[in-house]
């Protein structure tokens, strides 16, 4: 699998325009087989969303890739996902940050991922299950915020658990069906919001989601 990893990082990301050398080191060390279904294996690296238990999926190389970018981690940030799925995306982003904290809202995926990340050695993330859309706001403020799945508007309570110096929640906005990537960037009591791509995701469900 280590070639095609190596392909996907070159056809997929490089080509396309994913500049950042850190993300793209991380894309290229993260076993994306490893969070998946084991009779999905060899549909890893294939440019495409991948299903995963209880009806969810696993995004698109491309589209962890852009997801990540515009977070722009750093090497000190503390980092908040909303939807931890299998895991995939908050292995990459523990190669990225100092500390990843990951909601999910189905048990059963919370505790198989936290397994896997434990198992792969990814110790600096967190796992609990709960409503995503609330956030975690014990641990707040957030250097970021990415959200794996589609909300109507950013959640208020994201918007809140950033830092107030520069922190992003990137985040896909729409419809149940259609959406554009938008990443929020917050300096104070003041917001920035700049649309980054049109993507499919599923529904962000909670309080403040659909």
């Amino acid at each position: 699998m280590d070639e095609a990893r190596r392909a996907m990082v070159e056809e997929q990301l490089r080509s396309r325009g994913i500049r950042n050398h850190r993300v793209l080191d991380a894309m290229g060390r993260v076993p994306r087989e490893d969070f998946l279904p084991s009779t999905l294996a060899r549909a890893a690296y294939d440019d495409r969303a991948v299903p995963i238990d209880e009806g969810q999926t696993l995004s698109q190389p491309y589209m962890v890739a852009a997801m990540t970018e515009a977070l722009e981690p750093g090497p000190t940030d503390r980092v908040l996902e909303i939807g931890t799925g299998s895991g995939y995306q908050a292995a990459v982003l523990s190669l990225l940050v100092s500390e990843v904290f990951s909601l999910e809202r189905i048990a059963s995926l919370a505790e198989g991922a936290r397994k896997r990340l434990n198992d792969l050695g990814y110790s600096n993330v967190r796992v609990r299950t709960g409503d995503g859309s609330l956030g975690w706001p014990e641990e707040a403020p957030f250097d970021g915020i990415i959200v794996t799945a589609a909300a109507p508007e950013p959640p208020r309570s994201l918007l809140s658990q950033l830092s107030e110096v520069g922190g992003r929640l990137v985040v896909p906005v729409g419809t149940r069906t259609e959406q554009d990537l938008l990443r929020v960037r917050r300096e104070g009591d003041e917001l920035e919001t700049d649309t980054l791509l049109g993507c499919r995701f599923v529904p962000l469900l909670g309080e403040e989601g659909w």
